[in-house]
């Protein structure tokens, strides 16, 4: 197992030694088993995200703390992280490297991309991190963007370059990497979902990609269906409503 680098606040030290020694007690061999078929690296106790949310409760408001926790490299601490950490505290810099450092698509489609929409960077690093070559920050990029459609009022969306996201995705998806056409679909059916001036082109889109091949590994998962996911969204009657909070 990874070692806790040390820090120079020591109280900082402290707690986080405490905290992974509550996430060790919390870990299970089934859950690291099952993180595993997933994906994730071995540098884990393997605790369910249900028992990770009462300590993120505790730890509420403990930014250092969340940042120190993300350093370790162990897939629960870095997941806890994201829950405690407040995304509007941190730097263009910091998210960054917290997107270098997620190698496992638990932390970087959903951890960073949480926090990332919480700054005043998430737009701006996504269409950056799409770009990338290496295929977690790509995916995280993707994903990113999807978070801020769902927690963004249409206003303050730019409808231009979102439309040509979606144009973009058709003709671009087929040869992406693995996580990278999952995000991509991902992002049709968000816009679709929470963007109700862009349904019809959403929709479009979703049309063109139809079933979307990836790979899930050993796992029962599958890819939803963009086309089929934003019918029941119309079905549903929750076309355009935003989410108050992005993480879950």
């Amino acid at each position: 197992m990874k070692k806790v680098p040390a820090v120079n606040n020591i109280s900082i030290a402290i707690t986080v030694t405490q905290v992974m020694t509550e996430l060790e007690k919390k870990g299970s061999a089934q859950t690291r088993k099952t993180y595993a078929n997933h994906g994730a690296p071995q540098t884990m106790y393997g605790v369910k995200v249900g028992d990770l949310k009462p300590i993120a409760k505790k730890l509420k408001g403990q930014q250092d703390l969340a940042l120190q926790l993300f350093d370790t490299g162990n897939c629960d601490a870095m997941y806890l992280a994201g829950l405690v950490a407040d995304g509007a505290k941190m730097s263009k810099k910091q998210l960054e490297q917290w997107a270098k450092q997620a190698k496992w698509h638990m932390i970087s489609e959903y951890i960073v991309p949480w926090v990332a929409t919480e700054s005043g960077h998430g737009r701006e690093l996504a269409m950056k991190w799409m770009k990338s070559k290496t295929e977690s920050t790509a995916a995280c990029g993707w994903a990113t963007y999807s978070c801020i459609l769902g927690a963004t009022d249409d206003s303050d969306l730019d409808l231009a370059e979102i439309k040509s996201l979606l144009k973009l995705i058709p003709t671009t998806i087929g040869k992406a990497p693995n996580r990278v056409r999952y995000t991509m679909n991902g992002f049709v059916i968000a816009t679709g979902s929470f963007v109700k001036p862009l349904l019809k082109n959403s929709q479009d889109a979703a049309k063109k990609i139809g079933k979307v091949e990836v790979d899930m590994g050993g796992t029962a998962c599958k890819v939803p269906s963009a086309t089929q996911t934003i019918e029941k969204m119309i079905a549903s009657d929750r076309i355009g409503k935003k989410r108050n909070n992005v993480k879950c």
